[in-house]
């Protein structure tokens, strides 16, 4: 992936992060393997995966001139709150277009790093990108060039941080032996992360099955989305078309920011056998999976982090 290189890119985070074995967690289970990917620990605030994406849509920005980023999402976006941290971290003012009610501990973070917040006035996601690219847009007319970021960083260009990712991951599994691959599984809102994993796992050639768990969408609708921006970012990057084996579940449940009871234990499980933190949104979801699948094999779940652990976050972005 010799592009990488090339593209601009702001250095925010301290990679690689930890690939841990649960063994707590795997006796309390009585499971088989149980591998963590503690992106949580990305060292950047605590933006958790989030810094990924960041690194390469800053690194645009700044070749681009740009003075103001340009995001959105729900109030209580992970993203949101990440963006205005790493805008003001390079340098450039940020604007953020917040659907729903523009008040949470995440957007009170976002506002401290010095963000200003653009409420819709109304509870339509959809709208939120259109409105982001029509800010920027504004801005530059106005002589203040702005870079525009959809939700989540879901872009080719930002799918690039995971695909690195996926390298981090195939060099710290090294010659490990399991009678199967592990199962990845990860939290999908947007789509962005898990893209760039499939992109990235056919650049490298290692073929681990995925599963993407759902919290925002229906499985067909970001399966789709998933698999178009991950040929998108093999085709930045100029590696071999993802093939990898991607199954998408359904983790809406209650609700969208809504755990269900027994993700809640298993988030408590989690927190006391292994000091894990996890969100409602997507933590205690993709986790909540992970046990699930031990009995079918090796999993390796990938703790995405984020703000708010342990807390119920409803209204994140996605």
């Amino acid at each position: 992936m010799g592009v990488i290189d090339e593209l601009p890119r702001v250095r925010l985070g301290v990679f690689p992060t930890p690939l841990v074995r649960a063994r707590r967690l795997e006796r309390v289970l009585g499971s088989g393997p149980l591998l963590v990917k503690r992106d949580d620990l990305a060292g950047f605030g605590v933006a958790g995966n989030k810094t990924r994406p960041l690194e390469f849509l800053l690194g645009a920005a700044g070749a681009r001139g740009a003075e103001v980023l340009v995001t959105g999402g729900g109030p209580g976006s992970n993203f949101c709150a990440a963006a205005a941290m790493a805008a003001a971290s390079a340098g450039l003012a940020c604007e953020l277009v917040i659907w729903g009610e523009p008040y949470s501990p995440n957007l009170a973070l976002a506002r401290a790093a010095g963000a200003r917040i653009r409420p819709t006035g109304d509870t339509d996601r959809a709208a939120v990108d259109r409105l982001v690219l029509a800010r920027a847009g504004e801005l530059s007319a106005h002589g203040h060039p702005a870079y525009g970021v959809p939700r989540g960083g879901s872009t080719a260009l930002g799918a690039v941080g995971f695909a690195l990712a996926a390298a981090e991951l195939a060099e710290q599994l090294g010659d490990q032996r399991w009678d199967e691959r592990p199962l990845v599984v990860l939290a999908v809102g947007s789509g962005g992360s898990c893209a760039g994993l499939l992109a990235g796992l056919a650049a490298v050639g290692l073929d681990l099955p995925v599963l993407g768990v759902s919290v925002s969408r229906p499985p067909e609708e970001i399966g789709a989305r998933v698999r178009r921006l991950a040929r998108e970012c093999a085709e930045l990057l100029g590696t071999a078309e993802p093939a990898g084996r991607l199954e998408i579940v359904d983790a809406r449940g209650p609700g969208f920011g809504t755990a269900s009871a027994l993700e809640r234990d298993r988030a408590r499980l989690a927190l006391r056998t292994e000091g894990l933190l996890l969100d409602e949104t997507y933590g205690a979801e993709a986790f909540s999976a992970s046990v699930d699948r031990l009995a079918g094999g090796p999993v390796l779940f990938w703790h995405t982090g984020g703000l708010l652990p342990a807390l119920n976050s409803r209204g994140a972005d996605r």
